[in-house]
């Protein structure tokens, strides 16, 4: 990690704006830590993340996401609950609720009534740079959070992997270059995403999950995430070895989310050699 420490530098670009934005949102949470600590405390058991996307075709984990910086509007009118209802009805293994308000147009509510509506894994979707976020996550009845390598300093990384395994919350450690992939299989997370999309400049460029997931070792579960608007393209994240496929536009665009979602469905997943 000593290598990786002097080679890393504050993202810039999208992300920056991103992160610096969460870190006063987390600022206002700590104000506010018992509340979240007693909640997180009485929070009932979620159901694992990890475990429900292993099985033997690629699993869909469905978005609720009302925009975003690299498309704008999506699908202003969504309502959480139905939303994930659909998703579900639709075969969705797990869902990805976005809370971050400014860009995303989510909020804490979203997760909660998700939540309310179904049984699934929830991922907590934000920028989760302070540890008071991950109580959060908890006390709201999240399966998993989002740690993205590039977001934070390597040290800081590990020090929320370890503070999500305390809380008995599953972290989705998300990466775009192999010392970022190197850095998630320290922390011992059990779910690595590997993100097509470049957070700084808003690109696309696939060839990183080409050559990023055959190296996601084989007791970890490999997310491909962005890119995805049909069945062509899980039946691609499967042959690179993808576990699961994170969606979000496509199918919180879509007139009918069961349909998008059903259309997803029953890949055969490709065993990984690593």
């Amino acid at each position: 990690m000593q290598a990786f420490l002097k080679r890393w530098s504050p993202p810039a670009g999208t992300l920056g704006r991103l992160v610096a934005e969460a870190e006063g949102r987390a600022e206002t949470l700590v104000a506010d830590r018992v509340r979240w600590e007693r909640a997180a405390a009485g929070a009932p058991p979620a159901p694992s993340l990890a475990a429900t996307l292993r099985r033997t075709d690629v699993a869909i984990v469905a978005e609720v996401k009302r925009r975003s910086p690299s498309k704008g509007a999506i699908n202003a009118s969504i309502a959480a609950d139905r939303q994930a209802a659909a998703y579900a009805a639709g075969g969705a293994a797990a869902l990805s609720i976005l809370t971050e308000p400014a860009h995303f147009g989510g909020s804490d509510d979203d997760l909660r009534a998700a939540r309310t509506a179904v049984t699934l894994p929830l991922l907590k979707k934000d920028f989760h740079v302070h540890p008071i976020q991950l109580v959060q996550a908890k006390g709201l009845g999240a399966s998993a959070a989002l740690l993205i390598a590039r977001a934070l300093r390597p040290e800081a990384l590990l020090a929320l992997a370890a503070e999500a395994r305390a809380l008995e919350l599953e972290v989705l450690v998300e990466v775009r270059d192999d010392r970022e992939l190197d850095l998630a299989m320290e922390s011992g997370c059990a779910l690595i995403g590997v993100n097509n999309r470049d957070l700084e400049t808003l690109h696309i460029d696939t060839e990183v999950s080409a050559r990023l997931i055959p190296r996601v070792p084989a007791d970890c579960v490999a997310v491909y995430e962005s890119g995805v608007t049909g069945i062509d393209g899980v039946r691609a994240a499967a042959a690179l070895g993808a576990d699961a496929v994170l969606v979000g536009s496509g199918v919180s665009a879509a007139p009918n989310p069961e349909a998008a979602v059903r259309g997803l469905v029953g890949v055969t997943r490709s065993l990984r050699a690593s």
